[in-house]
């Protein structure tokens, strides 16, 4: 602006803007509850697009697991394919798996601080009438009786649910979420709420670190923290995650588990953490992919306490071939950092199974331009923390948290989010046009473009262990810290690795197909974290 121009805009801002910050600077006549959504709201779906399965078909695979190992570290570790046949034919009650389970938490917590409250009451009360229903006669499907853990950002009943951060951390909810009370109505048994980064950032909360079971001089990466660890560890059966903008992805990446993040709409989001309204999904972490399948069925359809929950089918074949999908990839990710050999020998593995690579492009865009949205939205769903001081409670002060990036966002221009919004809409077209040209596309999990396209457009994702690197330095989703460097390691550590499946909307079933090919080509996805196999 010129001189006069600025000097124009100063001396009338009071008069012209004051009565649009009425909220803010007083009398607030007008309190915004937190589960108030926004008025506007993202529908990922273009106008006339028609990409959700024409039909609603879940069919899991019929393998015999075979015999119920003698150890219990073997049943802990098991997928919950199998777990829910032994305990379908009764060969293992849902109250042994129940103890196991518990057991290992208390064992392994200290090492992870993976846990936030432990729920061994509800647990053994959820076992026993698991076991009860199922002898006599009432089976209610492959999650009746198995254990799991959330992440603590899910309202449960009666029980604490913090967000991971010091001001919530004597919050007890009095109604259950609605993904909580779909696992209860399936006869999951719910033994753990689990660590995220506070608030939903990385992986530092108010009872410190949580870290990642393959290397525990590194954190477990965030903000799924707790949900990573717990399931790689073997503390749970399965858990629920979240993700904003990497959140499934990162920590299922660096705990080598299963991280199936659902389109957006497709899990209602009643009674969970709001971060970003526009962004926010729900999904399951699990050991294998088809794991994450059985809960996600379980969690599907829509809710009326989450405005932009839909109906959506969910069509899933675990004897469906993958010959002929077109697995579409971008040839300069996979040459660049952070694509690794694992992530090039994965495409090669899915030519092997029968899937077609094809390359594809996007524009070169300024992608990172649109978290405006999510730093914006955010900020406005935790103004009042911000406006009463109360983020200064927050364990991390860097300039890389919530703290400060909550104060930033206040700054951002309205006329820059309605621009950002504009070119959402843009890079969802552009989607479009290259789910247009492929069944699915794979992309290295970590590749910040994928991450924030992808979770702006709203397609569902999969990110599942293909393989193993060696690192020779702990790795941390936090800004460099030179007064704290980052351990080094020599001989480099062995870690897990894995690729991301991005799915066309609401076609999870695409996906899920491809990753259980190249689960079952790789063979990778059952080794076990070392310090944990007993």
């Amino acid at each position: 602006m010129t001189s006069s121009e600025r000097t124009m805009a100063a001396a009338t801002w009071r008069a012209t803007m004051a009565p649009l910050l009425e909220r803010r600077v007083g009398p607030r006549k007008v309190a915004l509850e937190p589960d108030l959504a926004p008025a506007t709201r993202w529908t990922p779906l273009l106008p006339g697009e028609a990409t959700r399965p024409s039909r609603d078909r879940f069919v899991r695979s019929a393998t015999d697991p075979g015999p119920l190992p003698t150890s219990d570290v073997d049943i802990a570790f098991a997928p919950v394919t199998h777990l829910s046949r032994w305990i379908e034919t009764r060969k293992l009650s849902s109250e042994r798996l129940t103890h196991i389970y518990l057991d290992r938490l208390k064992r392994f917590d200290p090492q992870l601080r993976c846990v936030i409250t432990l729920t061994p009451d509800l647990a053994l009360e959820q076992a026993r009438r698991t076991d009860a229903e199922i002898a006599a006669g009432k089976y209610r499907g492959p999650l009746h009786g198995i254990p799991w853990g959330v992440k603590d950002l899910l309202d449960t009943a009666g029980i604490p649910t913090t967000y991971g951060a010091e001001p919530f951390r004597n919050r007890v909810p009095s109604v259950d979420s609605a993904v909580v009370r779909r696992l209860h109505d399936a006869g999951a048994v719910l033994v753990a709420k689990l660590s995220l980064g506070a608030l939903a950032l990385n992986d530092i909360w108010f009872g410190g670190q949580t870290m990642n079971p393959w290397l525990l001089e590194e954190g477990a990466s965030g903000s799924s923290a707790g949900p990573g660890a717990a399931t790689a560890a073997g503390l749970v059966g399965f858990s629920i995650g979240s993700e904003t903008q990497g959140s499934i992805i990162a920590p299922s990446m660096r705990c080598g588990v299963t991280g199936l993040r659902p389109t957006y709409g497709r899990v209602p989001r009643t009674g969970a953490m709001t971060l970003c309204w526009s962004y926010d999904k729900l999904g399951p972490m699990a050991r294998t992919v088809e794991d994450s399948m059985l809960v996600l069925q379980a969690l599907s359809g829509p809710d009326a306490g989450d405005v932009s929950s839909v109906s959506s089918s969910l069509d899933f074949d675990a004897n469906a071939s993958v010959r002929a999908l077109r697995i579409g990839y971008f040839p300069k990710w996979m040459e660049e950092s952070p694509a690794t050999d694992v992530d090039r020998a994965t495409l090669e593995a899915a030519r092997k199974v029968g899937m077609i690579p094809t390359p594809v492009s996007i524009p070169d865009w300024p992608y990172d331009s649109l978290n405006v949205i999510l730093f914006a939205e955010a900020a406005a769903a935790f103004e009042e923390l911000t406006l009463s001081g109360k983020t200064n409670e927050l364990r991390v002060q860097t300039r890389d948290a919530w703290p400060n990036l909550f104060r930033e966002a206040r700054f951002l221009s309205a006329v820059d989010f309605v621009q950002a919004d504009r070119f959402r809409r843009m890079v969802a077209r552009e989607m479009t046009r290259v789910m247009s040209q492929v069944d699915l596309l794979m992309v290295p999990s970590l590749r910040d473009e994928g991450l924030v396209i992808s979770n702006n457009t709203g397609h569902p994702s999969l990110t599942l262990r293909t393989g193993f690197v060696n690192v020779s330095e702990a790795r941390s989703d936090w800004a460099p810290d030179p007064a704290n460097p980052l351990p080094k390691f020599s001989p480099p550590r062995r870690v897990p690795h894995g690729v991301t499946l991005i799915g066309r909307l609401f076609d999870e079933g695409t996906i899920a197909s491809a990753g259980m090919a190249l689960e079952q080509s790789l063979g990778v996805v059952g080794e076990r974290p070392p310090g944990f196999a007993r």
